[in-house]
């Protein structure tokens, strides 16, 4: 319960809504898929964006939003012919995107990075809160540093790492033949990211893991981020490019002297500015990439 509780206010942080109002309300919650290719979906509900690949080796489930949801993702799944997954990838700690890993790693095998493991089986501090370690159940029992290959369904998936980015454990996970990439919380479609730069987040670090996947990847491509609508390619690269223009006004700013508090005020540039209507507003997007800059 103590864990519930701070990951619920660590998603209102997110969403902008106070932590003082407590738990959320899951009751209006509805668990949406969008068929990507013959065999695997995205899943919105509330929490990161999830997908999942159903064929005739099972299910496989690619992050699990929050506990109380997770009846309603196993319910979306079975709409879309498929069962309860057999296996379970996190692509990082955050309990938007590994809530329901207790419920699912019941019958199923968590997949996730070493730190992912290390973070979840331990207690971690987050906007002030101490979020306390999952239930031996819920934790990851297959880790790995750099990479690993998963044979599921008739085509490789590769599961890589990406350090320091997002947080210390990110991973994206590649589907070689449906030419489809989730990119986990390295990627925020349309909006600011959030950067845990507590857990291993760096900006710069983000910057560069961003440019990594594209050099690997290619046109025609599908992109599921971590929030946000389903993306491509082309999304992938202007997300990239807010990351740069952002981080260079910044760097600039910092390079003629200006205060912290006068960073934090500055405007984002005029193509950047809707991206501030999201979870993360224009304030903190640039108080977060002065405080990496300047930590080093």
């Amino acid at each position: 319960m103590i864990r519930f509780l701070s990951m619920g206010a660590f998603a209102m942080t997110l969403l902008g809504v106070s932590a003082a109002m407590g738990q959320q309300d899951f009751s209006g919650v509805e668990i949406k898929a969008t068929r990507i290719t013959e065999h695997v979906h995205m899943l919105e509900g509330r929490g990161g964006n999830l997908a999942v690949s159903i064929g005739e080796d099972g299910v496989l489930l690619i992050d699990d939003q929050y506990a109380p949801l997770a009846e309603r993702i196993l319910t979306a799944i079975d709409k879309l012919g498929g069962k309860k997954p057999k296996f379970i990838l996190n692509t990082h700690w955050h309990g938007d995107h590994t809530g329901g890993n207790e419920f699912f790693g019941e019958t199923g095998t968590i997949i996730a990075h070493t730190n992912v493991r290390e973070r979840l089986a331990t207690p971690q501090e987050l906007f002030g809160r101490t979020i306390a370690p999952l239930p031996a159940g819920a934790l990851p029992v297959i880790t790995f540093d750099e990479s690993l290959n998963i044979h599921f369904n008739g085509e490789e998936l590769r599961v890589m790492h990406f350090p320091h980015g997002h947080t210390d454990g990110d991973s994206v996970v590649l589907f070689t033949k449906s030419n489809i990439i989730h990119m986990g919380d390295l990627m925020f479609m349309g909006m600011f990211p959030f950067v845990d730069l507590d857990h291993g987040g760096d900006v710069d670090g983000l910057i560069l893991n961003v440019q990594r996947v594209i050099d690997q990847i290619q046109p025609g491509i599908k992109v599921i981020p971590g929030h946000g609508p389903l993306s491509d390619y082309e999304g992938l690269k202007t997300y990239h490019q807010m990351l740069v223009d952002t981080t260079d006004v910044v760097r600039k700013a910092i390079k003629a002297g200006k205060s912290a508090e006068f960073i934090k005020k500055m405007p984002a540039p005029e193509k950047w500015k809707s991206w501030g209507n999201g979870f993360i507003k224009t304030d903190r997007w640039m108080e977060t990439i002065h405080r990496s800059l300047t930590r080093k």
